[in-house]
């Protein structure tokens, strides 16, 4: 897919920050130069090792980067939500979910943005679908990846590879549809949730290949409590799912 010439629509990439003063530079040096025109927030929840007063001193030299703080570790989707509240606010037309640590490559970005363009409502960047790699991953996480998804599909039937990535573009509309009502918080929990939301709304969704790098600064935020979390709440949405089509087909 070749990344349209034509002007971007006010765009907003939204990347959540914790302890990531490592990461963080190098991440925003290469958003700023894939995709200039977009701007950036960081959604700093008080990192102690002082990301957010980086940012801040970023942001009084370009206009583009903003930062947002928070008052402490929330999580990542309700920093995700407070940084899609602050861009509909400010009438952003697209909003991107972006990691700190350059996991998401940002020079695959302009990708994602052209899916949208096309006729996307919902953009995933995607580990795996065909194109789609990971790299410097353990054969063991990739088959916990991929068995997620499978499960995650086989329950939910969302009708996308890769429910749990957290690469993505949303028009801002259905956005806006999406964050009224009580979205799971917590990691893979968010996405899938966010993921199944878009699909009840009859989003168009599209999956656009990409790389995934294993962070080289920092500390995953993940846990197995996170883990565990995703496990439930997938099986109760999944259940939930399979016996409203029951009764549909009783009735």
């Amino acid at each position: 897919m070749h990344p349209s010439i034509a002007p971007l629509p006010p765009t907003l990439v939204v990347i959540p920050t914790y302890d990531e003063r490592e990461a963080l530079p190098g991440t925003l040096a290469r958003v700023r130069t894939a995709v200039p025109a977009a701007h950036v927030l960081v959604v700093d929840d008080s990192s102690p090792d002082g990301t957010g007063q980086w940012a801040e001193a970023v942001a009084a030299r370009d206009q583009n980067v903003h930062v947002l703080h928070r008052a402490g570790k929330e999580g990542l989707g309700p920093a995700y939500l407070a940084g899609f509240a602050w861009g509909l606010a400010r009438d952003y037309e697209q909003l991107v979910e972006m990691d700190a640590d350059a996991s998401h490559r940002p020079e695959q970005l302009p990708s994602l943005l052209e899916a949208v363009r096309r006729g996307a409502d919902l953009a995933i960047g995607s580990r795996w679908v065909p194109g789609g790699r990971v790299h410097d991953w353990p054969v063991t996480r990739q088959v916990l990846s991929r068995g997620a998804n499978l499960y995650v599909r086989a329950l939910m039937g969302l009708g996308v590879q890769d429910a749990t990535a957290g690469y993505r573009v949303f028009r801002a509309a259905l956005l806006r549809r999406l964050i009224t009502g009580d979205i799971a918080s917590q990691g893979y929990c968010f996405q899938v949730d966010m993921t199944r939301r878009a699909r009840d709304e009859g989003a168009v969704i599209t999956e656009v290949p990409i790389d995934f790098d294993e962070r080289t600064e920092g500390v995953s935020k993940m846990s197995p409590r996170i883990v565990r979390e995703a496990l439930v709440l997938v099986t109760l949405w999944g259940l939930s799912r399979r016996t409203q089509q029951l009764l549909d087909r009783l009735r």
